[in-house]
């Protein structure tokens, strides 16, 4: 006869733990190359384009906040390259270009926020000191003895966007601006990091 062994609380906890660990991981990575999924909101993240004339797009790539500047510049840049060569033309010119940086700062505190019926409700306590007498302590206030116990940090983003003007033919040489859709595609296409297949 096999007994079989209960759970303890430790193993569950540890296998809670684990799995936290891997979703977790799993979307903690920087935005990949793909068309953006949303509606233009603050997580909406990847690549979108539209059209202003007949040969004249605007093109955009937004990250997320462990995508570097440097990446979203890039895949931009590969992205008009390859609308280029979808729309049938053979460069671009970008007449004009940004990139803007999206910073949200967060605060977090151990006992603040929360949901539910007690998400206002906080510990409060009263101590007697014998220089100031009786005083009260909130962690809202910070703690009276090591400091506040307040964690901020700052998360930003970058979403790049340029309007560019599609041509046929050689690109002009004597614009910095243009570029060769196809010689683009060649050399940025090893550093583009598609999406994973699921």
């Amino acid at each position: 006869m096999t007994t079989r062994k209960k759970p303890t609380l430790r193993s569950a906890l540890t296998g809670t733990a684990l799995a936290a660990a891997v979703l977790t991981a799993g979307c903690a990575t920087p935005t990949p190359y793909r068309p953006a999924t949303g509606v233009g909101g603050y997580n909406d993240n990847g690549y979108s384009d539209m059209r202003i004339e007949q040969n004249r797009y605007r093109v955009m790539f937004s990250g997320n906040s462990l995508t570097s500047r440097e990446t979203v510049e890039r895949y931009l840049l590969y992205r008009a390259a390859e609308l280029t060569l979808q729309q049938g033309y053979d460069y671009f010119v970008m007449a004009d270009r940004d990139t803007e940086k999206q910073s949200r700062t967060y605060v977090d505190q151990p006992f603040g926020g929360g949901f539910g019926p007690y998400s206002g409700w906080s510990p409060y306590w009263r101590y007697y000191s014998p220089g100031w007498g009786w005083r009260g302590w909130s962690p809202y206030w910070g703690d009276p003895f090591w400091g506040n116990e307040v964690d901020v940090r700052t998360v930003d983003r970058y979403q790049a966007m340029t309007e560019i003007v599609l041509g046929k033919g050689p690109k002009p040489k004597d614009n910095v601006r243009a570029f060769d859709a196809r010689s683009v595609i060649d050399n940025l296409g090893p550093t583009i990091e598609m999406p994973r297949e699921r």
